[in-house]
């Protein structure tokens, strides 16, 4: 399994303070353990398909990460909050 990390990941990850930055680094690295793993993952981890090859994961209640998975390449593409990721959506 390839991970990537996108540069308009890199800049979501730069605006937030350092608590949901912290929140941001778990999560990213749950999601990677848990994929290279491939382990079950508990109900209230927030994993959700959102569409096509789109996943989110919630880090909290408020911040969640957006990632693309296609076979053996997950690409974190944006870190935000719910109306930023629906954004982020509606324009692909």
């Amino acid at each position: 399994m390839r991970f990537e990390f996108k540069p308009s990941f890199d800049r979501s990850v730069k605006g937030l303070d350092v608590k949901e930055r912290d929140e941001i680094k778990d999560v990213t690295v749950n999601v990677i353990e848990i994929l290279c793993q491939n382990t079950r993952l508990h109900k209230g981890a927030g994993l959700k398909r959102l569409r096509d090859n789109y996943w989110e994961i919630r880090s909290g209640l408020k911040t969640r990460v957006l990632f693309r998975w296609d076979r053996d390449l997950v690409e974190f593409i944006l870190a935000g909050n719910h109306d930023q990721i629906k954004r982020f959506l509606k324009k692909e």
